[in-house]
């Protein structure tokens, strides 16, 4: 029963976090790309501009909406469903979180309105403030949320106080500038950054292919193609940023994603390909290249990379060592003021091992009644399933190098071929609209999965870290939100296709556009057609 309510939590966080993250990178990536139409129409005074920035922002403002909606009840989440996680790190976890609420949604929320709703009070460039704000609103948000994130995979400035029975947070500079939390948001912001460049990608060479809005779809493809490139390859770069992270602060979720058994000679090579069995503790047909992971992950050629088997090894020794740990912390809270000096000195040594210890009461009530057995197997716990981590990671990376190639074509044909397109490409690039998404949620999902058995790591194992509700509560709560969530994505979805097939609101004029006429004229003098997708 306990199992099934931690797994029935688990389950229902899950569904609510992806669900929220089908909005979230799209609100990261187009506010900047707005934000970039409305310079461009700043500094140029062209109408078209103002034409584009207005129509891409009605998409923004739709989904910026949702994501609001779907945002708010996470928070509310981890007081009902984990109430213990709350209670034992909420003094550390809380604090970025209230700073995001105040400061950056706040700013978010309230320049959002008068960006909609100011074009005709606010001059140009006072709108133009306006637009950055509502950008940088929307990305700083972003950060505060990956630092309680990054918090929990490393929980860097804070201790445990055993009078309290609670995390209380020791440096807030620490936790802020959290190598791992740093590492996850410019790497989180950047995927947002290419969700929404082949969004407005897509959705221009849709309106190529039919012919519409041409010099719009044209325009909003030159933004998109350079900044998703740009993109795209800052998004590889990070992210082997944050594997470098991962090396140093959650090894065993980096042996897992390699599925790597046993610790290899430096340095490591990479598993580009095989086969994960977790029964047999090998991968099968396993295709590897070379150094590569070595490299990757230690950024040197004499550093190893443990294996699993190695890390499962010193899981054993400190769940001995937290259980040492616990025994002092039984003594503290019985004698209190009264503890010798002696045992609090026991607990300094051992307490960074405390959460070892609590992994063993998914077994026993008192973690000193494990046997040097259930210590060897319960030390496996801290092994993820191995197979979808592996998977869902090669997966994230293959759908980031195709957006690299994506971007780099489109930009190669909008600034070297006259803006002429393929209708192959065209419909590729529409085909394509999907991918940042699946790509995102796969992160997450390594991200997230690769951590468990903790919810905070090293620290909590998720098995304490729930709320004691009923299993009848948590899955008619689970059904509940799967049910709003589902046609608040149904409900986003139409909305999207309305206003892109409607497009926007008043077309150009462009027989006295002097910019237009040259790119038709440039059309013409290579035997193309001047309005139509290129065949």
């Amino acid at each position: 029963m306990e199992l099934d309510i931690v797994e029935l939590s688990r389950l229902q966080f899950a569904m609510t976090a992806l669900y929220h993250f089908l909005f979230v990178p799209l609100t990261l990536g187009l506010s900047i790309i707005v934000a970039i139409m409305e310079t461009v129409y700043v500094m140029t005074a062209r109408p078209i501009w103002r034409q584009i920035t207005k129509f891409w922002a009605t998409l923004f403002g739709i989904n910026f909406v949702l994501g609001v909606a779907t945002g708010i009840t996470m928070e509310f989440q981890f007081g009902m469903n984990w109430s213990y996680y709350s209670h034992y790190v909420g003094d550390v976890f809380g604090a970025p979180l209230a700073i995001e609420g105040l400061m950056a949604f706040f700013l978010e929320a309230t320049f959002v309105g008068l960006f909609f709703f100011g074009w005709e009070k606010l001059s140009r460039v006072q709108h133009l403030v306006v637009a950055w704000l509502v950008a940088i609103g929307s990305n700083f948000s972003a950060l505060w949320i990956l630092i309680a994130n990054g918090w929990m995979q490393n929980p860097v400035g804070a201790e445990f106080n055993p009078d309290t029975m609670r995390m209380e947070m020791t440096s807030f500079f620490e936790v802020v500038f959290n190598g791992v939390a740093q590492a996850k948001f410019v790497h989180t912001v950047s995927a947002g950054y290419v969700t929404a460049s082949v969004f407005v990608l897509g959705v221009s060479a849709w309106y190529l292919l039919k012919g519409r809005h041409i010099e719009l779809a044209r325009r909003s493809i030159t933004v998109a193609a350079s900044f998703g490139l740009a993109s795209a390859l800052s998004v590889v770069v990070l992210g082997d940023e944050s594997g470098y992270e991962t090396s140093h602060n959650q090894k065993m979720k980096l042996a897992a994603i390699e599925g790597m058994w046993e610790t290899e000679p430096a340095p490591a090579s990479f598993t580009l390909v095989g086969l994960p069995d977790q029964e047999a503790r090998e991968t099968h047909y396993a295709i590897r290249i070379p150094w590569v992971m070595g490299l990757i992950g230690t950024r040197s050629l004499t550093e190893e990379i443990p294996g699993i088997d190695k890390l499962v090894a010193e899981a054993e020794t400190r769940i001995k060592s937290g259980i040492i740990a616990y025994d002092a912390l039984m003594t503290i809270r019985e004698q209190r003021d009264a503890t010798p000096a002696e045992v609090r000195a026991t607990f300094e040594n051992h307490g960074g091992d405390l959460g070892y210890a609590f992994l063993l009461k998914r077994y026993v009530d008192d973690p000193r009644d494990a046997d040097a057995e259930l210590i060897a197997s319960t030390a496996w716990d801290t092994v993820p399933t191995v197979w979808p981590l592996f998977w869902s990671f090669r997966i994230m990376v293959g759908l980031g190098f195709s957006f690299i190639a994506l971007m780099a074509y489109f930009f190669w044909r909008s600034s070297f071929k006259a803006q002429s397109y393929p209708r192959w490409a065209l419909r590729l690039a529409v085909v394509m609209i999907p991918a940042p998404w699946i790509a995102a949620e796969l992160g997450w999902f390594v991200a997230e999965f690769g951590r468990q058995p903790w919810t905070v790591d090293g620290v909590l194992p998720t098995a304490l870290s729930v709320s004691h509700l009923s299993v009848q509560d948590l899955l008619l709560t689970l059904a509940g939100f799967v049910i709003f969530y589902t046609v608040l994505f149904i409900v986003e979805i139409g909305l999207m296709l309305k206003y892109i097939r409607k497009g926007p609101f008043q077309d150009v004029d462009l027989t006295n556009d002097w910019e237009a006429r040259h790119e038709r004229r440039l059309r013409r003098r290579e035997g193309e057609s001047p309005f139509a997708p290129a065949e």
